[in-house]
């Protein structure tokens, strides 16, 4: 990875309380997967921000190795790395993930 594609990736993990790496975008998830997390976090009322992989294979490619996560979606909170879809979903049923995004959100 470039350091300006690792700089360009920090700042958005950074500057947003919570970023989501996806195919497509809030408003028009292009996969399943996305989706999940999508409709999980507009559940819970919180304002999140969304990078579309699709539209840069630059940061497609490198959230995978900057996280050295294999798989799209990817949700940062407060500057964490947190997991995928599957997690997520975990996270969300048992409540975790709005604690998460509430610390987060008021910190």
């Amino acid at each position: 990875m470039t350091p300006e594609l690792k700089s360009k990736i920090d700042k958005l993990v950074n500057d947003n309380k919570i970023m989501v790496f996806m195919k497509g975008s809030k408003l028009m998830p292009q996969c399943g997967f996305s989706n999940n997390v999508v409709q999980m976090l507009n559940s819970l009322g919180v304002p999140y921000e969304t990078v579309n992989v699709l539209d840069d294979q630059e940061i497609r490619q490198g959230i995978k190795e900057y996280s050295n996560w294999p798989t799209i979606p990817q949700i940062y909170i407060d500057g964490e790395f947190v997991g995928g879809s599957d997690i997520a979903i975990e996270l969300y049923q048992s409540g975790e993930l709005q604690q998460m995004v509430e610390v987060a959100l008021a910190s």
